[in-house]
């Protein structure tokens, strides 16, 4: 995979304790929802907490380049929305940068409008599947007009007529084909059905039916779940506060659990039950992670956490549990490099496909600082060292990934000797705000 033409290394080295309350940046998966259903709503959308990182971002100038208005407002952002199916042909490619998920999404809302849509990305996206959310959308008439190797970016859509709704069973556990699926529904004549075995997050689902849409999920009882959407409705404008992202706050939360001494609260942080498998495995592993202030916020289950340093011990994860921690599992692996025992990590296939071969680069970042582990084909496991003695002193290559690049500089802190990353520009795809957040609660990164 290609380097960006100028990086910036960052290095971590062992801290004294982390204090402090933090906010962590909006959650990511609903700012690139927010932005879509309001530029796709009719009316206006008034949207506070969106992350303002590089992938989210890109999502809110391709729904500009729709016909929608994007504009920030003080704290706020607000979109003016075209109604559903009244979406424009956008002059140029939507440049998606690195967002999977914008680009994925996209992919089904676009889909089926009579339209050419061209999609491109950079040197790490271009790299990542898109057959899994271009398959069902052929089913629904879209043409791919062009692409590279493999159903990858660039690419070219054309959409039918008139789309045809289908019920698509999901072949793997993933929200953004679901979500893909459900978008492309939205304009399709009749109803179109998802059907998904093992659950995955239910954004898209909460906030279509929180925009008006015709939606309906029925769950068997083996839970596997029928979401049904009836297209060509009407969606109307929202209020919209988005939730701290647990994906994000998983950085200071590990921080503060492996290095010594340390007492932080994270407020306003999502507590959706689809997105809280690391706090159930790091509590399982003895973590002293207290939820403070439970509460609903725009739909949502949020809580504070508080986080005190603790002896953490190996586990096993159990597969299923992979669906709803799927972006953790990463920063897991740095707490697993601080636990006594091993911990072994199951299901982790999904990890191959993200932003780079996540168990790869993992695994190799693990082992460049002296942690023990073995990397299976789907598996992961590390022996920890309590203590941190004999850990560090490596540079780990990111590959234009951001949960690599924050994870390892979170090993840093509590590892006998300094962690380096090679770059840590693409940080700002998702959380802006990583380094001066770090250090405002006492770590030692620059």
């Amino acid at each position: 995979m290609n380097a960006p033409a100028t990086q910036s290394p960052a290095t971590a080295r062992r801290s004294g304790a982390l204090v402090g309350r933090v906010r962590v940046p909006g959650d990511k998966s609903i700012s690139h929802r927010a932005l879509m259903f309001g530029g796709l709503a009719s009316g206006e959308t008034r949207i506070s907490g969106l992350l303002e990182g590089e992938d989210v971002l890109r999502t809110g100038e391709a729904m500009t380049a729709m016909g929608a208005r994007v504009v920030r407002d003080g704290a706020e952002w607000v979109v003016t929305g075209t109604g559903n199916g009244c979406l424009l042909e956008p002059e140029a490619p939507l440049d998606f940068g690195n967002a999977g998920t914008g680009s994925r999404l996209t992919m089904g809302l676009v889909g089926p409008y009579d339209m050419r849509v061209r999609f491109v990305g950079d040197a790490s996206l271009s790299q990542r599947p898109m057959g899994r959310v271009l398959d069902p959308l052929r089913q629904m008439g879209v043409q791919v007009l062009e692409a590279a190797d493999g159903d990858r970016m660039p690419l070219t859509l054309h959409g039918p007529k008139h789309a045809a709704p289908i019920s698509y069973r999901v072949p793997v556990a993933s929200a953004q084909v679901k979500s893909a699926v459900l978008l492309a529904g939205l304009n399709a004549m009749g109803v179109t059905t998802v059907i998904e075995p093992v659950m995955t997050r239910d954004h898209t689902e909460k906030m279509l039916a929180g925009f008006g849409a015709a939606i309906e999920v029925e769950t068997d009882a083996d839970g596997t779940r029928h979401i049904r959407v009836e297209g060509r409705g009407r969606l109307t404008g929202q209020v919209i506060a988005v939730p701290g992202d647990p994906s994000s706050a998983a950085f200071p939360l590990v921080a503060a659990l492996v290095v010594p001494g340390s007492d932080i609260t994270i407020e306003n942080v999502l507590m959706n039950p689809t997105r809280t498998g690391l706090i159930t495995t790091l509590i399982e592993m003895g973590a002293s992670i207290e939820l403070l202030n439970e509460r609903m916020a725009g739909g949502e289950d949020v809580a504070d956490l508080r986080v005190r340093a603790s002896e953490l011990k190996g586990v096993a994860v159990p597969a299923e549990r992979a669906p709803s921690m799927i972006d953790e599992y990463p920063v897991l692996a740095v707490a697993a490099a601080f636990a006594e025992g091993e911990t072994l990590m199951r299901g982790l296939d999904e990890l191959r496909v993200k932003e780079s071969d996540r168990l790869a680069a993992v695994a190799r970042g693990l082992e460049a600082n002296g942690v023990d582990c073995t990397e299976g084909a789907d598996t992961l496991a590390v022996r920890g060292r309590p203590d941190g003695k004999g850990l560090g002193g490596g540079t780990v290559a990111t590959h234009l990934d951001h949960r690599i690049a924050m994870s390892f500089l979170v090993l840093g802190l509590a590892s006998e000797n300094p962690v380096a990353v090679d770059d840590r520009t693409m940080i700002a795809t998702s959380f802006p705000e990583f380094m001066d957040l770090m250090t405002g609660l006492g770590a030692d990164v620059a």
